[in-house]
């Protein structure tokens, strides 16, 4: 028989789950029944029974007004909605060769359905015409939010070009999703087949827990009895940090940052070449100079020029911090009798060391009281404190990989909210990072649906037997998605496009930077970190050195993020003829803004699906840091009040910012919530950056 990948075989809507009533607790997808080749019949009448509702909207003799038309188009496409959580959720977390020969077919096919629809002249005619005479329809401030976001999308969406601009921005979006998809599985492939197989004599300077993540690695590798690292930074970062042996850093740190540049079958330097070649065609299509002038039009920031202001503000004093942080590394190395120059495989050892001579402190020394389980309670319990919602454990819900577990939510009165499926640990069918997404939104449209919410992380499972223990990075990385989940999980809107996340990138880390801030309270550290053999609560002592210690090597964390928050806005500012050469554009860029030689971008061009899988956040990586800017002020809110669940502030925070959904514009939220603008300048307080030496 051929190895080819065959055809999948067709099937009938009888016996295809996509394509039935779920008969789950809360209709939840039936992952065990679904099977690779339910989905290419599941998109093809999803698809179809779209066309056809969008048809009947265009078709409509009657007027346009809201019902007909906005309210059809919010009540059209739920199949295809339903057939795509799903479809995308397993591409993403739990792969296999087939659901990724299938992406490779859908992707295009999606963007094939979708151009005409959000090209349809006679459907943007019916918009174009209420959003005119918007101010005489009687509408609610969420009906008025929707029909604004509404015109905006399709307008964006080239719906009012002429037909020969229409066919090119189809013909260049269906190739964008091509490329994007193409990306994301280079990315996976790479992070696939690499890993470095430690020996007996390779574990000088590994912590217990680290050696445990590692074997347990190795065995879901099919290695049992061995011990590898590999390319997920949740594995990379800890043996760069503790690793005695500078030899093997250097092999794991150039693996990490080649993936997706190393001239293989996953090289990913031509797709980024194409991509942006055909962003910037399509934002001049759209009257744009750039693609950032036209992706930043629709956000909070507005301009490049905005976004570069509030980068270069923090790049300055940050850098200063990191070469006189160098400085002290070098002089650290010396002390030992080193004789080589700090490189980049060398900053995170070395500053763990300087670490624990200036403040006796190391992510070795709290990690046995981070258990994922005493970190999960604590997201729960902060939620609780703050808005009400209690989590319970449900063992009847289907999933897709025995590792996920999924808890019932149920708000301040015992009424049902939300299910919340929490997948931590790193496997080889997952990519790489964390993220939160849903496989239902919130919506009362249509009765009250309630959402099913996802967190997808990648932190190092536990031996057989014992506990997951988390770095300090891996509890926040657990907080801020938890704080995405909440952003979905509370939505209290009508209308799904405006549920939950859906809001302006630059404001989407506002809930889950915001989150974070409760996991290193003294409070919530001293009842749930807690000592994972002998329960023994968080040491005093140990907990006033790692709070002392959290504003450590701030230096080296802030320019690794800006540098590529800097590289992925200049990607999209100058023209696309000056990247052809993918690297040397890098390097280039890198010369300009002074990067200290001994720190590598937090994500090379090759390996940064942020902007190159998909545009979500192309010339919107900066989001983090605008959002860090309004988490920072935010939190002082409660810091003024006295109390970090005081119940006045949570009930305000519940309802202008977790609650709202994009149900109304984020600047108009932002200052409900804090009586105020943002002061900018609490970022630079909260990174320890305010009193930074000067730039040399």
């Amino acid at each position: 028989m051929s190895d080819a990948p065959q055809p999948p075989a067709p099937s009938s809507g009888s016996d295809n789950p996509l394509l039935k009533a779920w008969q789950t607790p809360f209709e939840t997808p039936p992952f065990a029944e679904i099977a690779p080749e339910h989905f290419l019949p599941a998109f093809e009448q999803a698809f179809a029974d779209h066309a056809a509702e969008i048809a009947a909207i265009t078709h409509d003799p009657s007027a346009p007004d809201f019902a007909n038309t906005i309210t059809a188009l919010e009540r059209s496409g739920k199949l295809l909605s339903k057939v795509s959580a799903v479809f995308y959720d397993l591409v993403s977390a739990h792969s296999n060769p087939a659901l990724l020969e299938l992406d490779k077919e859908v992707s295009p096919r999606m963007a094939r359905h979708w151009n005409p629809i959000m090209m349809n002249a006679v459907l943007f005619g019916r918009i174009a015409q209420l959003h005119e005479n918007r101010a005489a329809l009687g509408l609610s401030t969420e009906q008025m939010r929707l029909l604004e976001r509404t015109y905006t999308r399709f307008h964006r969406a080239g719906a009012g070009l002429d037909d020969a601009a229409k066919t090119r921005m189809a013909e260049i979006n269906e190739r964008l999703a091509e490329l994007g998809t193409t990306f994301s599985h280079h990315l996976l492939g790479d992070e696939q087949e690499w890993f470095l197989e430690l020996g007996e004599g390779d574990l000088d300077g590994l912590p217990e827990s680290f050696v445990a993540a590692a074997r347990a690695s190795a065995e879901e590798r099919g290695l049992p009895g061995k011990a590898v690292v590999t390319t997920s930074r949740s594995s990379m970062e800890p043996f760069l940090k503790s690793s005695d042996r500078r030899d093997l850093r250097e092999k794991v740190y150039k693996a990490f940052t080649a993936r997706g540049d190393n001239g293989n079958a996953n090289d990913n330097n031509a797709v980024i070449v194409e991509i942006l070649a055909l962003r910037e065609e399509s934002a001049k299509l759209l009257g744009f100079p750039t693609f950032a002038a036209y992706r930043l039009e629709d956000s909070m920031a507005k301009t490049p020029e905005a976004v570069r202001g509030l980068l270069e503000r923090v790049w300055t004093p940050a850098r200063a911090r990191a070469l006189a942080d160098r400085d002290a590394l070098q002089a650290l190395i010396a002390e030992e009798g080193g004789n080589f120059a700090l490189a980049p495989w060398d900053w995170r050892y070395y500053a763990e060391k300087l670490r624990q001579a200036k403040a006796n402190f190391d992510d070795a020394a709290i990690k046995p009281y981070l258990t994922l389980d005493g970190m999960i309670a604590a997201a729960f319990d902060c939620a609780h404190r703050l808005f009400g919602v209690t989590f319970s454990e449900r063992r009847d819900i289907p999933v897709w990989h025995p590792d996920v577990r999924v808890w019932e939510v149920k708000d301040a009165t015992g009424k049902h909210q939300a299910l919340f499926y929490g997948d931590y640990f790193a496997r080889a069918s997952k990519r790489s990072g964390a993220w939160m997404t849903s496989l239902r939104d919130q919506q009362t449209l249509d009765g009250d649906v309630a959402p099913l919410v996802l967190n997808i992380c990648n932190f190092a499972k536990g031996a057989e037997g014992q506990p997951s223990l988390l770095s300090p990075d891996d509890a926040r990385t657990l907080f801020h998605e938890f704080g995405h989940g909440l952003h979905g999980m509370l939505s209290n809107v009508t209308y799904p496009s405006l549920s939950g996340t859906s809001v302006f990138t630059d404001f989407v880390e506002l809930p889950s930077q915001l989150y974070e801030h409760w996991q290193e309270q003294p409070q919530v550290l001293r009842q749930f970190a807690r000592h994972y053999q002998t329960g023994e609560p968080l040491p005093d002592d140990l907990l006033q050195r790692f709070l002392a210690a959290r504003k450590f090597n701030q230096g080296f964390a802030t320019v690794e993020f800006v540098a590529s928050a800097l590289i992925d806005l200049e990607f999209h500012t100058q023209p696309a003829s000056a990247s052809r050469d993918v690297r040397a554009f890098e390097r280039t860029e890198l010369e300009k803004i002074g990067m200290p030689a001994e720190i590598s971008l937090r994500h090379r061009p090759t390996q940064f699906g942020h902007i190159f899988s998909g545009d979500h956040y192309a010339s919107g990586y900066y989001s983090y840091m605008w959002s860090e800017v309004m988490d920072a002020d935010a939190f002082g809110a409660f810091e003024e009040a006295g109390d970090i669940f005081d119940p006045a502030t949570a009930k305000r925070l519940h309802d202008d910012i977790y609650s709202s959904g994009g149900s109304r514009d984020p600047e108009e939220a932002y200052i409900a919530f804090r009586g105020r603008e943002p002061e900018p300048g609490a970022l630079l307080r909260r990174r320890g950056l305010v009193d930074a030496p000067e730039a040399a």
